[in-house]
């Protein structure tokens, strides 16, 4: 079975195309199952959209949600459309993000961590004259979010749990392999996956989220994977997902995951 659970549309402000050209780019990669995931609206403002070229606007959640629903019936028979949707993690937000998606009929759930210490993790500037001390408190302050989001039960899925490196490929290199480790365990005993986003292609660094090393030992403590291209485009829905499954094959891994009504469904190989 092939799936693509993280797709974007235009309401986000920084994506191309609308719902339907996702989905039947979905059908002509020969996919199975299809996740729309775009950005949540930002809760946390007063503001209609406090964020026009990063996130929806409020009142548009409810027409969103609609769309996907009336397309998955749709297109029922052809290809399975989840509702899904990509939510930043908050602390000081987070059971406002909890009790307002919690209203809504999701499949599933993406938590990212796009921002620490009220920054984003792709401003190339946040690292200009940081000691190499200071990096460490970084990155492991970037994990320690993480780890905040798979113990929330909010998500079902955690977002390129190593996109910061996207716009600062020597994020790679700056050791914090015990957070690293500990962040891992926390995911596997928490029973959310991980996604192998393959959207790092359109960053500095390249590649996948997260790096071979990441889901070696990933496969180590049992984390459960997943797929998504984060496709902000739909020529890009699916993109390189046979790649990627090969190599989790290689890695040792025997079967990835997508959910259905919240409910973790295992696809072997």
């Amino acid at each position: 079975m092939k799936f693509d659970l993280h797709t974007h549309h235009f309401r986000c402000g920084h994506a191309d195309g609308n719902i339907r050209d996702y989905i039947e780019a979905g059908i002509q990669s020969g996919l199975q199952v299809i996740g729309i995931s775009d950005h949540t609206p930002y809760f946390g403002s007063d503001e209609e959209q406090a964020f026009p070229r990063i996130a929806m606007g409020k009142s548009e959640l409810r027409h969103y949600v609609e769309e996907v629903l009336a397309l998955k019936e749709e297109y029922a028979g052809k290809i399975d459309v989840l509702l899904g949707i990509e939510s930043d993690y908050f602390p000081v937000h987070a059971e406002l993000y909890r009790n307002t998606l919690g209203q809504y009929p999701f499949d599933y759930i993406i938590g990212s961590v796009h921002h620490t210490e009220d920054v984003s993790i792709f401003n190339k500037t946040r690292w200009n004259g940081l000691s190499d001390a200071r990096k460490v408190e970084v990155k492991e302050s970037y994990y320690a979010l993480i780890r905040q989001s798979a113990r929330s039960g909010m998500f079902q899925i955690l977002g390129h749990i190593d996109a910061m490196k996207g716009n600062y490929p020597p994020f790679s290199d700056i050791i914090a392999d015990q957070a690293i480790d500990e962040t891992l365990q926390v995911i596997a005993e928490s029973n959310v996956a991980i996604e192998i986003n393959t959207s790092g292609k359109t960053k500095l660094s390249g590649g996948w989220y997260p790096s071979d090393a990441i889901l070696e030992r990933a496969h180590h403590y049992g984390v459960k994977v997943t797929f998504g291209s984060d496709a902000h485009k739909p020529q890009r829905v699916a993109d390189e997902l046979d790649d990627v499954r090969t190599r989790l094959q290689e890695i040792g891994f025997t079967e990835w995951v997508y959910f259905k009504q919240k409910q973790m469904q295992v696809v072997p190989f």
